[in-house]
């Protein structure tokens, strides 16, 4: 995976970086794994605004990925890596030895033609493969980690992104995670051995404002360039610097802690991300 610095034949290009796609293999998706994606511009189920700075953008289908990985001891072979317009990272085309195809999260290694294989025990420890935590070596690079057997990955998906195993203790692995978090999850939960593809994602620079309408950003205003009415870091004679950076809604960011401090996962966290 690369990088490719644009020629500067125009303003907008002078500064853009852009992935070359040297990975992917093939251009269409599969259309049995693909579903319509409707746009909501920001707004819920009446209508109203909820979301600012969102709409337009190009069409999008949804890839449907087998988060799960539970098709357990039934070989696949990776038949290509796609390009996934609603994530980050790469995804691979799967054939299963039964007839059945899959998507799943593309880890950085893995290449067209490779066998991998998902299951609970004795399942060896290479690129690709999927088994339960308590199987996996002490210091394995590993990603898509469940949060809670049977869930499904939540855990280290986006692109380059791995975690660490760095201790086993009764039921418990301990593991650090991409923030720098420490944190026990249960040995029976899955996880893929490998970091997550496309790891040099962020590399990358739009480069200019269109780019960011392509993918249904729209532009967004300052607060403090607000009058006070509309926002609390707005007003002030000339080019005020807004004294301490709020929301809309005056709530403090930039290092305000919003986690609730009786949460029930703080027992599981051993060190925080800060």
């Amino acid at each position: 995976m690369a990088t490719k610095k644009l020629k500067p034949i125009t303003p907008s290009q002078r500064f853009r970086i852009v992935n070359k796609f040297d990975q992917i293999t093939n251009s269409f998706p599969e259309k049995k794994l693909t579903i319509g994606k409707l746009k909501t511009g920001g707004r819920n189920n009446y209508g109203r605004r909820t979301m600012r700075y969102i709409g337009g953008g190009h069409k999008k289908k949804y890839r449907v990925i087998d988060f799960k990985r539970k098709k357990f001891m039934i070989s696949a072979t990776v038949k290509s890596i796609e390009y996934d317009p609603n994530r980050s990272s790469f995804i691979a085309l799967l054939h299963y030895v039964d007839g059945e195809k899959k998507y799943i999260i593309a880890i950085n290694g893995l290449k067209v033609g490779y066998k991998i294989i998902s299951g609970k025990k004795n399942i060896p420890i290479q690129i690709g493969n999927s088994t339960i935590l308590s199987e996996i070596p002490l210091g394995t690079i590993i990603s898509c980690i469940e949060l809670k057997p049977g869930q499904g990955s939540k855990l280290a998906r986006s692109a380059g992104s791995f975690a660490q195993i760095s201790a086993k203790e009764d039921k418990y692995v301990t593991i650090k995670l991409p923030s720098g978090e420490t944190r026990m999850i249960m040995s029976n939960c899955m996880a893929t051995i490998g970091s997550v593809s496309n790891h040099d994602h962020q590399l990358e620079i739009l480069g200019k404002a269109g780019k960011s309408r392509h993918i249904g950003i729209r532009p967004r205003t300052r607060g403090v360039a607000m009058n006070p009415i509309d926002h609390p870091m707005g007003g002030g004679e000339g080019k005020a610097s807004g004294g301490i950076p709020r929301s809309r809604k005056g709530k403090p960011s930039k290092g305000f802690r919003t986690r609730i401090r009786k949460k029930y996962s703080n027992k599981y966290i051993i060190k925080k991300r800060k």
